[in-house]
């Protein structure tokens, strides 16, 4: 199995839409630092899982600087825009997504039901 991880950094803004009282339902910022891990049993014929400046183009050039509730089509939590991340890189079995220091959620695909 051949693994590759790609860290990168997003900057932009969003609004949580909470069932509770909370300054996060007002729009904010952050610069999120998501981190992408990729893998597969076979290489492509570029001898790659995957390139990283793929992996950065999926991500970044959709989401930096942008209001991400416009762009991920649900609540954008730390939980749900890694998910959305792991959706658009090809390989991509876990995504974390760090939105403030010590605040970081994961998403990984369960293998006993992909």
């Amino acid at each position: 199995m051949y693994y590759v991880t790609k860290h990168i950094e997003v900057s932009g803004a969003h609004r949580l839409e909470l069932d509770y009282p909370s300054k996060c339902t007002q729009l904010h910022g952050h610069n999120w630092q998501i981190t992408i891990y990729c893998k597969s049993r076979e290489l492509d014929s570029n001898g790659m899982v995957v390139d990283f400046s793929h992996i950065k183009s999926s991500i970044v050039d959709k989401l930096d600087h942008k209001v991400i509730n416009d762009i991920i089509g649900c609540n954008p939590t730390a939980e749900n825009i890694a998910r959305w991340c792991q959706q658009q890189v090809p390989n991509c079995y876990r995504v974390d997504v760090q939105e403030t220091t010590g605040n970081t959620a994961t998403y990984e695909i369960d293998e006993c039901n992909a």
